[in-house]
């Protein structure tokens, strides 16, 4: 999901340099995918981070 937003806002930066046509309001729009490809990931460490510490907490316990 990232990688598609960075490709897309690659595009969309170009024209600027170049001095084309901008591209149609779709196009900027795909670029939002890089923010939500960088929520996605967040939300996956934080899960991450909780599952371990589920174990971790579970493990102390079961030793106690």
């Amino acid at each position: 999901m990232f990688l598609v937003g960075a490709v897309a806002t690659l595009a969309t930066v170009a024209p600027l340099f170049l001095g084309a046509d901008p591209l149609p309001p779709a196009a900027y729009f795909v670029c939002m995918l890089m923010g939500v490809g960088f929520l996605v990931s967040g939300a996956g460490v934080l899960r991450s981070i909780a599952e371990q510490r589920r174990q971790a907490r579970g493990t102390v316990d079961s030793a106690a």
